[in-house]
């Protein structure tokens, strides 16, 4: 079959993976002339499969008079005059229960234990890729007492899930990342996960285009979708510079673009962009660097060594569509990093990067048919798209595989 998909970040090139795996003619269309140029390009660098809990949790309500008052808070709301916007505050707000959190936990960690499986068969299968993969584990840092107990009843109810973590005193944070030594005093302990990686998202991109070029796959690069249209027999055909793409089955992996691009079919998924930034600091020779992967949880900021680089990521921001960073935010994740890493941020040079996660408001992604026979749907992974990106592509390929496939409801389609 001839496959088309809209998007040519880490979903779509993964979709294109397994798709033309299956034996499918593919062809990625993208607006960019590279792959891999927006949310992929810069983000936090980890893969973390056991560290999935939504952001929407039973602890978020008593924490939004903060986010709207403080304009160094990690998460921040700006109104906009939009339904759009509101829609999805609102059905955040009521995805905020112990309940929800738990059944949007069970669901991720299902599938992010698939991807950290296909991923590791992928590295092994595919020798030419090189992204800067390593089975680091993930450090999740606590300075409160009360965040720390919170985390070891989480760690709990994870482990009979299937995750392998570990809760550590400050001392041990230490030990087992020497770097965080001058923060001992402010820790009341962290929880350890030895299973998570760390990798580069956009080399990643990159390296998986190569391949998929390799082996037949047709990119459309500087190709803008312009809208889907309904065809007959239950149908439709995606549109770029008036004229159709011509294609059996069309998949969206546009990201945070694709709920504006699925009105034109009239299907509505709650998919709002949350703006986030990072800065990347090429290190310097004898700079003192962490090889765990860091989460400072109270500033919901992240740390990843990427080879000789250092990816420092964080913020959410519920600001709209627009690109543009806040240089105020700019300044606060910079002031993060230089109280965890002072040497780092004064010595190495940084690059900066703004980019818009795709989101749900419960955070579960979108994956699967739609009511149309043709369309298919891989969106809403927001802060995760690099960890669930295996997962989530592997399972559109057999449910487009399907002959039954457009009756399809899988825990994760069409589910919001």
């Amino acid at each position: 079959m001839r496959i088309l998909i809209l998007g040519a970040g880490v979903i779509g090139l993964s979709s294109a993976y397994y798709l033309s795996r299956a034996g499918h003619e593919v062809t990625i269309a993208d607006r960019h002339p590279e792959v891999a140029s927006e949310t992929s390009s810069g983000n936090g660098g980890q893969l973390s499969y056991s560290y999935v809990a939504p952001l929407a949790g039973p602890g978020v309500v008593s924490k939004l008079p903060r986010w709207l008052t403080r304009g160094d808070s990690p998460v921040r709301f700006r109104p906009k005059l939009s339904t759009e916007q509101w829609r999805w505050c609102f059905q955040f707000l009521s995805a905020c229960t112990r309940e929800q959190s738990e059944l949007t936990t069970r669901k991720l960690l299902s599938l992010s234990f698939l991807s950290r499986t296909l991923l590791h068969e992928l590295i092994a299968a595919e020798p030419s890729l090189d992204f800067d993969f390593v089975r680091s584990g993930k450090l999740v840092l606590h300075r409160d007492a009360g965040a720390m107990r919170s985390a070891i009843k989480l760690l709990e109810f994870q482990r009979t899930l299937g995750c392998e973590q570990q809760a550590l005193n400050a001392n041990a944070c230490v030990e087992l990342e020497p770097t965080l030594a001058h923060l001992r005093p402010s820790l009341a302990g962290g929880i350890h996960t030895p299973s998570e990686d760390t990798a580069d998202c956009q080399r990643f991109c990159k390296s998986l285009e190569a391949l998929l070029r390799a082996r037949g796959v047709q990119f459309l690069m500087n190709t803008s979708v312009d809208c889907l249209r309904p065809e007959s027999g239950g149908r439709v055909e995606a549109w770029s510079g008036g004229a159709p793409l011509l294609s059996d089955h069309v998949v969206v992996a546009s990201g945070a673009a694709a709920a504006r691009l699925l009105k034109s079919v009239c299907i509505r998924v709650p998919v709002y962009p949350l703006k986030g930034y990072s800065l990347t600091f090429d290190l310097q020779p004898q700079t003192a660097a962490p090889h765990v992967s860091i989460t400072d949880f109270s500033r919901k900021v992240v740390y990843a060594r990427l080879g000789k680089r250092l990816r420092v990521a964080g913020i959410a921001d519920i600001d709209g569509y627009s690109l543009e960073p806040d240089p105020t935010r700019l300044v606060t994740l910079r002031a993060e990093a230089a109280a965890m890493y002072p040497d780092i941020v004064r010595s190495c040079p940084d690059n900066e990067w703004t980019g818009l996660r795709p989101a749900t408001p419960r955070g579960t992604p979108i994956v699967g048919p739609t009511r149309y026979r043709n369309l298919w749907l891989n969106v809403g992974h927001g802060a995760l798209g690099f960890t669930l990106a295996t997962g989530s592509a592997a399972l559109l390929a057999q449910w487009l595989a399907s002959s039954n496939g457009q009756d399809l409801r899988s825990t994760f389609a069409l589910s919001h």
